[in-house]
């Protein structure tokens, strides 16, 4: 299998219903969305300007979404690098396994919500940017 890059990394438009009261976004398993969702967390109270990941997985795939604010994705996948923006919550950015994701310059009160395709497993994270480079050498 070819490994990934920061060029298969994409932002999804997930549409948006339109109400009096406000708007409605919705993301279901079986649909355009790439994965199936089993694992949904939330990073908050990030102060301004901190950083977040810096990390790949070997075989989950996450999906970012800015809900509250605003937030940069720093992406690398050992040769290209590429910065991504969130600020709306019916986008979100698809990461696949194998590439370096770092999330960063949150605004006051951002919320990244995070849909992942495999339950939390230790083993399948690669948190040393140095191990991530012979990862991708000897994978």
């Amino acid at each position: 299998m070819d490994r990934l890059t920061v060029f298969d990394c994409s932002v999804i438009d997930l549409g948006k219903v339109n109400f009096a009261e406000g708007n409605l976004t919705v993301v279901e398993n079986q649909s355009a969305f790439p994965f199936d969702v089993k694992r949904v967390f939330y990073l908050y109270d990030i102060a301004g300007g901190e950083s977040r990941g810096a990390h790949a997985h070997i075989e989950c795939h996450q999906f970012l979404i800015a809900a509250s604010g605003s937030f940069e994705v720093s992406l690398d996948d050992g040769k290209y690098k590429r910065q991504v923006f969130l600020n709306r919550p019916d986008l979100g950015l698809h990461i696949p396994p194998g590439v370096w994701a770092s999330e960063m310059n949150f605004s006051s009160g951002a919320i990244c919500l995070v849909l992942a395709s495999h339950a939390y497993n230790e083993a399948d994270y690669i948190r040393n940017y140095d191990d991530y480079l012979k990862y991708l050498k000897h994978g």
